[in-house]
């Protein structure tokens, strides 16, 4: 059975949430940042680890994932952090699984959707995932 790579539960809550990061013009100036921090775009996105095939992605698998997919598309860095999620299956099923999310300050260019969605698309190619879900917010930020 495949098993899909978001948060099940989650991600249809999260739905309205999970699209593609606003272009860097969208992001809400109404709230000012504080002295030394910018507007930005934050991005979280959660890899189910179940595999219909194998019990779980190995972290080894996942750490390849990242350095080939991930950080060629966002090498300025990122945050990796393990979790564990629930989702009820299309049989009616409560499957739990382990994740990693993946946190990203987005860069301020206008390519930066089309690289978060070559991310999503290569992990539920390469795992056999339904989705991998993506939650973007405005954020101050400070470097």
């Amino acid at each position: 059975m495949r098993r899909a790579g978001g948060i099940g539960l989650a991600a249809l809550l999260l739905a309205g949430c999970a699209s593609a990061p606003a272009p860097p013009q969208e992001v809400a100036q109404a709230d000012p940042c504080p002295a030394g921090q910018e507007h930005l775009r934050t991005a979280q996105l959660f890899f189910g680890r179940n595999l219909g095939r194998e019990p779980t992605i190995s972290e080894a698998t996942f750490t390849r994932f990242v350095d080939e997919e991930i950080t060629p598309r966002f090498p300025d860095g990122l945050t990796i952090l393990d979790g564990g999620g629930q989702w009820r299956g299309s049989e009616n099923q409560l499957i739990r699984e382990a994740a990693k999310v993946v946190l990203i300050v987005l860069p301020k260019d206008s390519d930066t959707p089309r690289r978060i969605e070559a991310v999503r698309e290569a992990y539920k190619k390469r795992f056999q995932q339904e989705t991998v879900l993506l939650i973007t917010q405005a954020a101050c930020v400070s470097f």
